[in-house]
């Protein structure tokens, strides 16, 4: 193994090694230094990539990265091994091949940092606080994070030569949009800088070097600026018996870059290119009093601009920051900005992990990723191995996390824990929840119902027959979703009722039956109903016979005028008519034709007869005539209990007009098998599509199906080729 190293690589990984192995917190023991040792020699030997893509040694770039978060961050925890391991680990098999060289600590940092690794290629939402908060939930230990940031630190100072110019640019993306944002909330103001001064550089090669050679250029004349500014200050910090001492701080090229942009000026338009930073070494119970007593110093010299004034000594910022920030008019009528703390505040602000120091007035709410991310480095910075042990391993954390997925264009969406393929339909668009009847996760096949995992990208699949259902309402988390799904059902309900309702009143006026609201009332409530919107909406859906609603609303009448009389069942011998059905008797037969006058007949809806069915008819007690088929599901109850009111029928010599026929199809979900199945039903000339309906759970679908056919012909032939259709299992008609 040692032949693939150059003697420089090898003298650099001893002094990393070194370093690592004098720092009680890092140092792994022998079986851990053993284990990680033959794991690399049996990766390096087997072929494993030894450079990466700017021909780095990726073993000491790791090594490198581990140090530099020991001295700028403060790194605790013996995580060394797993980030060495996975620096010679590129796919999920190699991370299985590595469980036997790992402790179940360093497995679980393995597969988190394999799991980061797939999401530095969706590159399209870096620059997102989703983005980033799903970032550092998939890496769970927040150390991985701050290896991260490191290692990011140690690429971009080494590969300003690279030939390889696309694998920069992308690296310099990831740092300005992913890191360098992670390194400020975290207070590591000096890594945040130099990774975007870097980005700046490879990204934006001429801005950069203009800015930096028009630094060059004024240093001289800014640095005696400086000196004619800070020399009344001195005196008067220097009469009060202050201990202090004064740097002037350029601001970096990439912030000067910034407010280029923003204030759409060249360099020269940047008036506040520097400031003075004041640092006192004042004892803990009395720095915010020495901080406000140069303060006071300073504006009683110079004139201020008091809405320019930062506390962030009484509020401190969230990453701990700590500071008194004002904007005075010096010498030349320019404003210079002072900045005014103590060395332990200094420390914080340019070390932020690294400084023993527990911040308050945490921003966000309990269980956030921020609260989160915060909690670890309070205990990161005060040495607090117990404490960090407990927030790593917290059931409220994991359980409670956010869940944070991808769209098919690359957006990150953030969804509550336990969130749904439904949930995630709803949160792009009610219309498209409302018409969801499947989807997709990282290509496969997915139900209404799969919850989903960070990382994941998801794509929804929507039908326009589908409608939302009252039990979706358990297929989901969100109370979004939850109150569209309520809205929907409530709002189709109501559409459906206005429809029974309408159906009901037309049936009476032709009956010549007048409506009446109270005995509507009493109707829905003896037909079992406690909501009139629920009856008429089962009347909508054929569910209740509006014959016998008709005559159970006479006989309420009846009763309400006193004139009810015990009805007598008619038999099919009584009825008369124009044409007047035959006598069972005389086995004379029902011819069924569209034409036919003076009698009204119907075809049940319980098994929906079709031209060409064996059929018979059945005499309500209206005196309509009900046509069903032979094998009804209710013809052997009608047969035995009302044989006296069965008719022979049979069709007229040729069909007339469509008839509605529901079939029932069941199958393997897959992409595309809606979109199939209704182009074959549009390519019948003589079938209508009605409505189509489809459900789907655990990989498998149900659908209902709704046509208008004109005879048992068409309809066995459709039906054949449905059963044709890839991933159909069965078809039956109802």
């Amino acid at each position: 193994m040692e032949n693939q190293f150059t003697p420089a690589e090898r003298m650099q990984i001893r002094a990393c090694l070194l370093q690592i192995y004098r720092d009680v917190h890092l140092r792994p023991d022998r079986k851990e230094a053993k284990r990680t040792v033959a794991y690399l020699a049996m990766r390096l030997a087997a072929g494993g990539k030894l450079r990466d893509a700017f021909g780095l040694n990726r073993i000491l770039v790791a090594l490198q990265s581990i140090c530099l978060a020991a001295d700028e961050i403060g790194l605790h925890g013996k995580l060394a091994a797993a980030f060495i391991i996975f620096s010679v680990t590129d796919t999920k098999e190699q991370i299985q091949e590595a469980q036997p060289y790992c402790s179940p600590e360093e497995f679980h940092a393995l597969q988190s940092l394999f799991n980061i690794s797939r999401l530095e290629a969706k590159t399209e939402s870096l620059a997102s606080d989703n983005f980033r908060n799903l970032f550092v939930s998939q890496a769970g230990d927040m150390r991985l994070i701050l290896l991260l940031i490191a290692w990011c630190v140690i690429v971009m100072r080494q590969i300003k030569d690279t030939g390889n110019a696309t694998a920069r640019n992308n690296i310099s993306r990831l740092a300005a949009n992913l890191f360098a944002p992670l390194a400020h909330k975290l207070g590591l103001y000096r890594l945040k800088s130099e990774l975007e001064d870097l980005s700046l550089k490879y990204l934006e090669h001429d801005a950069y070097y203009l800015i930096k050679e028009k630094l060059s250029a004024t240093k001289q004349a800014r640095d005696a600026y400086i000196e004619r500014f800070i020399g009344p200050i001195r005196q008067m910090l220097d009469d009060e018996g202050l201990r202090y001492h004064i740097k002037g701080r350029t601001k970096s090229i990439y912030s000067i870059w910034q407010k280029m942009k923003k204030q759409q000026c060249g360099f020269e338009g940047v008036y506040d290119l520097f400031a003075i930073r004041i640092i006192l070494d004042a004892p803990l119970d009395k720095e915010k009093e020495q901080c406000w007593k140069v303060f006071s110093l300073i504006t009683a010299r110079y004139e201020s601009n008091l809405k320019r004034l930062r506390d962030w000594l009484t509020v401190p910022k969230s990453n701990g920051y700590e500071s008194l920030h004002i904007t005075v008019l010096g010498p030349e009528k320019k404003w210079v900005e002072v900045q005014i703390r103590t060395e332990r505040m200094d420390d914080i602000a340019e070390h932020g992990l690294a400084a023993h120091w527990r911040y308050k007035g945490l921003k966000g709410g309990a269980g956030s990723v921020d609260a989160w991310l915060a909690d670890i480095r309070s205990a990161l910075e005060n040495n607090d191995e117990s404490l960090l042990t407990e927030r790593l391993s917290s059931k409220e954390n994991k359980e409670k996390a956010a869940v944070y997925v991808f769209t098919p264009k690359g957006d990150v969406l953030k969804l509550p824990h336990g969130a749904t393929l439904l949930d995630f339909a709803y949160h792009i668009h009610s219309n498209v929840g409302n018409h969801c009847i499947s989807g997709r996760i990282d290509g496969r096949a997915a139900s209404i119902r799969q919850r989903l995992e960070s990382g994941s990208t998801v794509e929804v699949v929507t039908s326009a027959a589908q409608t939302p259902k009252v039990e979706w309402l358990n297929y989901v988390v969100s109370s979004h979703a939850k109150s569209k799904i309520r809205a929907a059902v409530k709002d189709l309900q109501a559409r459906e009722g206005i429809l029974g309702k309408e159906l009901l009143e037309r049936k009476l006026k032709n009956r010549k039956v007048d409506w009446d609201e109270s005995l509507i009332n009493q109707l829905v409530k003896k037909s079992g109903f406690k909501e009139s919107n629920e009856f008429f909406k089962a009347v909508a859906e054929g569910k209740l016979d509006t014959g016998d609603l008709i005559d159970r609303y006479q006989d309420l009448g009846r009763r309400e005028a006193g004139t009810a009389q015990r009805a007598t069942a008619r038999s099919a011998e009584e009825y008369k008519g124009t044409n007047a059905v035959p006598s069972p008797a005389h086995q004379d037969v029902l011819v069924i034709d569209r034409n036919l006058k003076g009698l009204e007949f119907q075809m049940a809806r319980c098994c929906s007869p079709v031209y060409g069915d064996d059929v018979f008819g059945f005499v309500t007690s209206n005196g309509c005539i009900k046509i069903h088929r032979n094998n009804c599901p209710n013809a052997p109850a009608l047969r035995e209990r009302f044989g006296y009111r069965i008719v022979k029928a049979r069709w007229a010599g040729k069909g007339a007009g469509k008839y509605p026929i529901t079939l029932h199809i069941v199958g393997h979900d897959d992409l595309g098998i809606v979109n199939n199945i209704t182009s074959v039903i549009s390519k019948e000339e003589h079938i209508m599509l009605r409505s189509i309906n489809i459900d789907s759970s655990d990989a498998l679908f149900s659908g209902i199906l709704t046509v208008m056919v004109d005879d048992t012909h068409e309809l066995d032939k459709l039906i054949r080729k449905l059963r044709t259709i890839k991933g159909v299992k069965a078809v039956s008609r109802s």
